[in-house]
Order: C-alpha cells, then structure tokens, then sequence
C-alpha cells in the first residue's frame, strides 16, 4: 500500500497526517518533550475521533482540554457545562413521552465495559435459559442447529456392498460366470446367494454382494472370455478390494455429529442415510427490528436535511445470515410512545433499535428501558465505533434488546460486538472462533479504546504470507468500508503496525478467496 492507501479516511494518525502512526522521535530530546509528544499525540487523535464519533465520555487530556462531539442537536461549539469545567453537565431530562407520569431517566455514568468483557456479558446472556428443542422435517431444518448429538440409527453402509461396476468373484481365479445373470443395487433376492469358489457374477455399483465374496474386479480390468464364460484379471486381487463392508462408515449409535452443528446440505444427506425423516433442531430466534430516527427516509433521494434508512433494509438479511428469523423493520421515528407500545407488544427473543441509545433530546431508549423496569447487562463498551450500544434484558423471561447507534457502521460494530454472540447463544450455536491475522498497513488507534476496522483477506504473494488489508473508508457514518470488506479487525488502544497480528472477526459472508481491489482499498 501507498501512503495514500493507508487506512483512516479522514481520521488522523498521531502525527496529525491522514493514516498514519508516527516514526520515534521529531528531533528533540529528553522527558519532557517525549510526554508533550505523547500529550500531543492522544490529544489529536481523540478530537479526530470525536469528529466523527457518537456520543462520547468526556476524557482529559494533559492540557485540560476536551475533544468530545456535542449531544445531538446542540450546536457545534455551545457551551456543555459550567465555564471553565471542561466535563459536560448531566443530561436534561427528556420530555415525558405521555400525558401520565413517567419515570425520570439518565444513562448511568459507569464506564464503558471492555470490548471483550460486552462480547462474554451477550453470550452468557444467550446461552441463559432453557433451551426449546422441536423435530423439523429433513426439508425444514437447513441452516437450523442440532439440539441433540446426531447417532447413527444404522450400520452405514448396513450391508456389504459393491463400490464399482464389474464382476463380484469367490476364491482364485479364473472364475467362471453365468450368461444374463447380474446384480444391480435395489433388485433381485436379498441377500444373493453365497457365491462358491470359482465362480463370478455381474455386479453393479451399490448392489450387495453374496456371501463369500472375495474381491470386485473393475469392469476396465477384467478380461471376458464369452465363448467359455470365463473371466480373468489384468491385475492381482486384494482380498476385499472394492468392497464397501458393512459399518464402514458408521456402526448404529456412533455419533456422527454433535449437539450445536450447523444442518448444511451435507449433514441433511448423512442423516437421510443414517435413516432420519425428522431431526431435533433448535428453533431459530425471532428477531424485532425497531428503526428510531425521524430524519430517516425509506425512499429516493436525501434533501432537506433529512437521510437515507440504510440500517432498515442491511439488518434484516445480516440477522438472518447470523441464524435469526426476522420481522420487517417498523420506522418509528423520535416517538419514545410508539417505542414503548413496540417493545411491550413483541414476543420475539430479541428486540434491535437503531439510534437513540445515547442521552439527547430524543434518545429515548434509556428512558423507556427504565419505564418498563428492564435491567441493563452492558450499557456502554469501550470500542470505536460504536461505543454508546447497549443490551437490556425487558424482564426475567422476557426478550433481551440490543440497542445500536445509528451510524451505520457503528451499528454494524454493536451488532457484531453484542447481538453476534447473543443470537449464538440463542440459536445454541458455538461462538465465533477467535483467529489472528497479519495486518498489512500500520493501523491507527484510539487512546483509550477497541477499534473495530473493516479488512479484506489478502493471499501472500512470492512465498509471503496470508494477511489482511484496512480499508480506507471506516468512519462510524460510512458504509463503503464495510461493503467491500471480509472481517474486521479488532485494534487494541494505541493501534499496531503493519506485520502486527490481530484479532478478526468474520463476516457472516465471508468469502473463501479475496475479491476486493481498486477504490475500496
């Protein structure tokens, strides 16, 4: 990559330059600069990420000077608290959504859990309750999850078998046959006769054999005397070659595979011939899609300050990529009455909104999560984008909620960070496996917290190996990043440099081989 190529977009490196992570040293000495350095550093970082994050926990800086993005609908530059302090004041309290009286509500100042920590509290989560088994028919359970090991309701193959075309054949030869006589899989007596020393009988692929079987001959091996019905080898027989014995593959009771399994195409094949007709699977979770939001539009072209909707049309498929059923997404603006009836009124398992998770005029989720009494499992996480999500459980039985931010890709990193390892639990499906990668550009961080970047996987070239490239376009609002990418990389506070390994977690689609080149990278 060229230092054009570098990932960041917009956002600086510690040295003020786009992408970039700063070379040791800039030409002065001693203790003091190095700390007005690193001051420096974090302090341009973090007002870069403030321009293009949502809400945002006051830090600060060595100089006393905070770099946080305004509340939503407060004008840039508005003063946040008293003069001179430079932490923000507590949030109003938002309007009462009705005409009875409602709770008062602020989002509680504890800080942000760890990244890893938000992942393990939405997978405990998941894996919580009972578990409901049903038996799907075989042509219902694809993409479903075992909720039983699988065992084996019979010997595979449960008879001795012919694994080619051609002659089955008792004792040496050569062998002596019978005009117009054959065995085909699924025809004739069962079993065959025994067949005696000396003699052989045509044989098709699947078909059993007689008892006393020595071997099959290939078809293109065998040399045929029809004058004297007879028949010879241009090869030595193995004893037992191209036969397949009975419980080759499996003996009744084997598990053949374990509780948890994804049903593929392939495990429906194994268990049609283990002899299922229906299988113990694990219902899929329903899933809720509430868009909040009223500058959202569901059609043509954005004027007037009012946006595009691209959570309501992209959350869908993802949820069902990750195993859910999912509803059609309801838009329900900033109605924080609409919100209320929506979350009383659903019976799914989960519940996604998208925006107002932090603590603006007409974020309401906070306040109608506390209104409905429902307990907060992780509000906050300390990863970029994304930081303000949440995840709610409504009640002891009741659906959990993950709240996402509104931006786009912000809203991706919470539904990969908490409703990824909710929906596995769920689904009772095993957690992403964790894997690390080369990364192949020097990859900016924030000071204080978890990036999410979206990467491409990369086949190393002349003997190099495999690795994963940033891409450029990764702000919290921007989606182009993330439309071209395969995984995402999580970054640790401070960023890594190129040839560092990290943590990756892939897409529900990612593809076997890279794609992705030109513009996006």
């Amino acid at each position: 990559m060229t230092g054009g190529d570098l990932p960041g977009g917009d956002l600086p490196g510690r040295n003020g330059t786009p992408g970039s992570i700063p070379a040791a040293g800039n030409g002065t000495t001693g203790p003091d600069s190095a700390l007005a350095r690193a001051a420096a550093e974090e302090l341009a970082v973090e007002q870069a990420l403030a321009l293009v994050g949502g809400r945002s926990h006051a830090r600060t800086p060595v100089n006393g000077q905070v770099g946080d993005q305004a509340p939503r609908n407060q004008a840039p530059g508005e003063p946040t608290g008293a003069a001179g302090d430079p932490h923000p004041s507590p949030s109003p309290q938002p309007p009462p959504y009705s005409t009875s009286a409602t709770p008062s509500f602020s989002p509680s100042p504890t800080p942000d859990l760890p990244w890893d920590r938000a992942r393990a509290v939405a997978a405990r989560a998941g894996r919580g309750g009972p578990r409901a088994v049903v038996r799907l028919p075989l042509d219902r359970a694809l993409g479903h999850v075992l909720a039983e090991p699988l065992a084996a309701l019979t010997d595979l193959p449960s008879f001795d078998t012919s694994a080619m075309d051609g002659w089955a054949v008792a004792g040496p030869g050569p062998w002596t046959y019978e005009e117009g006589v054959s065995l085909l899989a699924g025809v004739g007596e069962s079993p065959a006769p025994a067949l005696p020393d000396g003699t052989a009988v045509r044989i098709a692929t699947g078909a059993r054999t007689p008892a006393d079987t020595t071997a099959v001959i290939r078809s293109e091996h065998a040399q045929v005397d029809e004058a004297r019905r007879l028949v010879s080898t241009r090869r030595p027989v193995v004893t037992g070659q191209d036969i397949r014995p009975r419980g080759q593959e499996c003996r009744s009771g084997d598990q053949l595979v374990p509780a948890g399994t994804v049903v593929t195409p392939a495990v429906l094949g194994l268990a049609a011939a283990a002899g299922y007709d229906a299988l113990p699977a694990v219902p899929r979770p329903r899933v809720d899609v509430l868009v909040l939001g009223d500058e959202l539009l569901a059609a043509g072209l954005p004027h007037d300050g009012l946006i595009r909707d691209a959570l309501g049309p992209m959350l869908g498929p993802w949820l069902r990529a990750l195993g859910a059923e999912v509803s059609v997404p309801r838009r329900l603006g900033d109605d924080a009455r609409a919100l209320r009836e929506a979350l009383t009124a659903s019976d799914a398992d989960l519940i996604v909104t998208t925006g107002g998770t932090a603590s603006g005029p007409v974020d309401h989720v906070h306040p109608v999560l506390a209104a409905l009494g429902a307990e907060l499992l992780v509000d906050g996480v300390a990863v970029r984008p994304g930081h303000p999500m949440l995840l709610a459980r409504l009640s002891p039985d009741g659906p959990h909620l993950v709240g996402l931010p509104g931006n786009p890709l912000a809203a991706v990193s919470g539904l990969l960070t908490l409703a990824e390892p909710l929906l596995a639990g769920l689904a009772g499906r095993p957690a992403q496996d964790a894997y690390r990668a080369l990364v192949h550009a020097d990859v900016p961080g924030h000071p204080h917290d978890t990036r999410l970047v979206p990467v491409v996987h990369r086949v190393g070239r002349a003997g190099g190996r495999d690795h994963v490239a940033p891409l450029r376009y990764n702000g919290p609002a921007m989606l182009r990043g993330i439309a071209a990418a395969d995984g995402l990389a999580v970054v640790p506070a401070g960023g890594v440099r190129s040839g560092t390994e990290v943590e990756i977690l892939d897409l529900p689609w990612a593809p076997a081989t890279p794609w992705t080149e030109g513009c996006f990278t």
